[in-house]
């Protein structure tokens, strides 16, 4: 079975050393997506509606800000990869404040998802490796 690594030009580098997505057989598979803004760099945090103070502590805050751009991220893999939104097939979501964000995570998504309805875990975790408060993991079909 052929084995595809894809790195999508458009959105941000991961954080680590893995590819964006996988391609095996006809299932697309991403790697964690996060709400960084492509091509941000070091000098703030790089994600939409997050600013913080030279000691790295929050001092602004929008979490919907970081949703609609998460979906963003994800739409770029899957577009550069040869796939689309509509052919998501199952979403795995972290949120790093479950009680805080969920609500408001659950009702963006029915937005972006009226149509398409992937399989959905949502899952509350301590903390991402960046400053981030949400992370998807999703699987596609190509």
């Amino acid at each position: 079975m052929k084995n595809d690594r894809i790195h999508a030009d458009k959105a941000p580098k991961p954080v680590g050393l893995y590819p964006h997505a996988r391609k095996v057989g006809n299932l697309l598979f991403l790697s964690g997506v996060g709400p960084r803004i492509a091509g941000s760099d070091a000098t703030d945090s790089g994600v939409p509606g997050l600013k913080l103070d030279n000691n790295g502590n929050q001092i602004e805050f929008d979490f919907e800000a970081q949703v609609h751009s998460v979906f963003k991220n994800v739409r770029l893999v899957l577009e550069e990869a040869g796939s689309s939104w509509d052919n998501l097939v199952d979403v795995t979501v972290f949120l790093t404040d479950m009680k805080r964000d969920f609500q408001t995570y659950n009702r963006i998504y029915a937005e972006y998802f009226k149509d398409n309805q992937p399989c959905r875990t949502t899952v509350a975790i301590d903390s991402l490796p960046t400053p981030i408060a949400i992370e998807l993991k999703c699987i596609a079909t190509i």
